[in-house]
């Protein structure tokens, strides 16, 4: 047979093969892709067909079954499913965006100058900021409006303390609330010096002041949306779960995935208030293939950095306090009955125990044992270790944040004392009563980061690499664990296990290209980590420049 003849019999042969090779979108060959499916299988190729994974493998085989629009050669690198934030505020971090950032200020007036700088360009009727922590000031005494009543004569001015339990305002913020010396409110307080409201406002008191401030327009509120997708984009996160929305909120982040400008995956938790519930609870749980309404979400408890978490005994350093209950027993109560009657997820903020103590006492009025409602308590930060058998008894989710943990300790064991810090923020402990945990950040409260979560869990260390050998290291979890807490377990906690969380054929293509093995790099180079690339239903929605 002539040469010319072989050759034009293996060029025929080629293209037969390639007409027989199935088709698809994408195929990601030559990585370490961490399915995170039952097996905690690992794979080194995939492919994706219509936005979800269809066949994983060795790239030979991949390579040679799929003909692809495009292919990503990893050349080692590692793929993890699209990390899921359990309890993040993505709305409130957007809104936060449009406002004076004051979070890691060293001092208050590093705060007021920075207020004077952002009320140069600031267009809206009041000053607003979030972030300060008075905790990380040389002088931790919480701030007075003295110095704002000064600066800020005629505007009114409002700034949320960083986990949105305090807020400072001035005189002016003040009086267009009708907040004076006799101001009395449930679950809340109005705090005063010499018979006078110092500006200070703790939990429920809030509101009042909150409640004045004009609402942001929808264009603006949009803007802020798209930018806060693209920071969660850059962070790794392709699901979040928003702890807490209004009708109007949910409205336009759906308006806005149906726009295709928003294409992050919500799980919209639904405020705890009567306008919200009555209308959730009567139109019924709500999906579609990047919003999930099901749940909603209540407050019990404060917060412990300003003495509100409600504790079984009082505080450490402030005698015959013992925080603040913020909605009565009844109507905690109430709202477990209407989210069991319309098929809603309960979810409880209770960060004290003696405030987790009272949430696993309301479901146990409610919940039978080893039950499918999934309802979750969050932020588990003090639990008296003779309540964790109520959430295997009745298979509660503990949905906690790993760097509430790193951020405390520094002050953390002056709330609660020598004994009681040992039970606080025992993430292990909840694990092995649970079998299952759900990790976020609580963003804007800490930073949006989930390897920093990640880092928290399994370290115990802050991003100092303190303290050697880790704050409470017995209570840390193993890397597998903190995978599976950002994914399949987040997913989970979400009723939404079956659709994502796990790089398996048939759920979504949603992952994350990142430049380190997080299962096998050395604990002191995991903060290193950066994101390469991030995928949502296979398309390339961020890469790193």
């Amino acid at each position: 047979m002539k040469k010319q003849s072989i050759l034009s019999i293996t060029l025929l042969f080629c293209m037969l093969a390639a007409c027989t090779r199935e088709q698809v979108d994408l195929l990601v060959i030559n990585g370490k892709i961490y399915t995170v499916d039952n097996n905690f299988t690992v794979q080194e190729a995939m492919a994706i067909r219509d936005g979800k994974v269809y066949a994983l493998g060795n790239s030979k085989e991949l390579s040679s079954r799929f003909s692809a629009d495009s292919t990503i050669d990893l050349q080692g690198q590692t793929i993890y499913p699209g990390f899921i934030d359990a309890h993040s505020h993505f709305y409130g971090y957007a809104s936060d965006l449009l406002k004076c950032d004051v979070t890691g200020t060293t001092g208050y007036a590093e705060i007021l100058d920075s207020l004077v700088k952002f009320a140069a360009t600031n267009q809206f009727e009041w000053i607003l900021g979030r972030g300060w922590d008075q905790n990380d000031w040389t002088d931790n005494t919480f701030p007075d409006k003295t110095e704002l009543d000064r600066l800020f004569p005629d505007k009114p001015v409002f700034l949320m303390r960083i986990d949105g339990h305090a807020a400072i305002c001035n005189k002016t913020a003040l009086l267009l609330a009708g907040i004076n010396a006799n101001t009395h409110v449930e679950g809340g307080e109005v705090v005063l010096k010499n018979g006078e409201p110092t500006g200070l406002l703790i939990d429920n008191a809030i509101q009042l002041a909150e409640n004045k401030i004009p609402s942001f327009s929808n264009a603006l509120n949009a803007d802020a949306l798209v930018k806060a997708q693209a920071n969660c984009f850059a962070a790794g996160l392709t699901s979040v779960c928003d702890a807490g929305l209004g009708k109007d909120s949910i409205e336009l982040i759906q308006q806005l995935q149906k726009d295709g400008r928003i294409k992050i995956r919500v799980y919209a938790m639904i405020r705890d208030s009567k306008a919200t519930t009555d209308y959730y609870f009567k139109k019924g749980p709500i999906t579609t293939e990047r919003l999930t309404v099901r749940a909603v979400k209540t407050y019990l408890d404060g917060a412990l950095g300003s003495r509100g978490a409600l504790l079984k005994k009082p505080y450490s350093d402030q005698p015959g306090h013992f925080g603040l209950l913020l909605h009565p027993y009844d109507a905690l109560n109430e709202l477990a009955d209407e989210a069991m009657e319309h098929g809603f997820q309960l979810c409880t903020h209770a960060i004290g125990d003696s405030g987790v103590a009272a949430a696993l006492k309301i479901y146990d009025n409610h919940l039978h044992q080893h039950n499918d409602r999934r309802w979750r308590i969050e932020h588990c930060q003090v639990v008296d270790p003779k309540d964790l058998s109520e959430f295997k008894k009745l298979s509660i989710i503990p949905s906690v944040q790993p760097t509430h943990a790193t951020s405390d300790m520094y002050w953390a064991e002056k709330r609660l004392g020598q004994d009681r810090i040992q039970t606080a923020y025992c993430y292990q402990d909840l694990l092995k009563k649970t079998d299952r945990i759900a990790f976020g950040t609580d963003f804007p409260v800490e930073k949006i980061d989930p390897l920093l979560t990640f880092h928290a869990a399994v370290a115990r260390k802050d991003e100092k690499e303190f303290p050697a050998g880790g704050f409470q290291s017995k209570n840390k979890v193993s890397r597998k664990d903190a995978l599976r807490a950002m994914t399949i377990w987040a997913a989970y906690a979400n009723f939404e296990n079956e659709q994502k969380g796990s790089l398996e054929p048939g759920k979504v293509a949603d992952f994350v290209i990142l430049d380190q093995d997080l299962l096998s790099t050395q604990e002191d180079h995991l903060l290193k980590t950066r994101v390469v690339a991030t995928y949502v239903n296979g398309e390339l929605v961020y890469r790193k420049q």
